[in-house]
């Protein structure tokens, strides 16, 4: 988490400027591809709705020509396809700011459990927030991914067997939650 797409030097939650709030996605080619990446986007979000304030806007931000032909002509297609106006931008990086610590891995941080198991493998607070783990365990806290995938990697975490435990523990009640709201039993 963090700021991007303004022009004001090490901005803040309280002095954004005219940053956006965003998240960094490093990423490996020979893994995903960048249009992946896209089609992840452009489902993650709305983006026919008007941004409430600049620091809530969709974007995507180019580091290269490499990725800002493909994100406008990914935006061009959805466009076609919904017959509407899409209001995410596509526009150049000039940098990110990385968010105060108390934005950062936030559903893990309400896990003290789990948190504690990754303060201990990465004691370096910049280290757990740039681990990929940790990033992970924290979208599925926040309802991203299922239960069944969760089983199939919850032991590359580097967890231990209690931490695990908890994980899958957590998970099941927010499956159930959804359940109940839904009203599907």
């Amino acid at each position: 988490m963090g700021y991007a797409g303004g022009g004001k030097e090490n901005p803040t939650y309280h002095d954004l400027g005219d940053h956006a709030e965003t998240v960094q996605i490093d990423f490996d080619p020979r893994l995903i591809a960048y249009e992946e990446l896209l089609d992840i986007f452009w489902q993650s979000h709305n983006p026919t709705s008007p941004a409430w304030s600049t620091q809530y806007k969709h974007a995507v931000f180019f580091h290269n020509d490499a990725q800002k032909e493909p994100a406008l002509a990914s935006r061009e297609r959805l466009e076609k396809s919904l017959n509407r106006k899409i209001l995410t931008e596509i526009i150049p990086y000039t940098g990110f700011y990385r968010a105060e610590d108390y934005h950062q891995k936030y559903k893990l941080r309400h896990a003290p459990e789990l948190m504690a198991e990754f303060g201990k493998m990465y004691p370096d607070y910049g280290d757990l927030v740039d681990s990929t783990a940790a990033t992970r365990v924290n979208g599925y806290l926040y309802g991203y991914g299922s239960l069944e995938n969760l089983q199939a990697e919850v032991n590359a975490f580097g967890l231990s067997v209690s931490g695990k435990e908890r994980l899958l523990e957590l998970m099941r009640k927010r499956d159930q939650r959804m359940r109940e709201f839904s009203g599907v039993s």
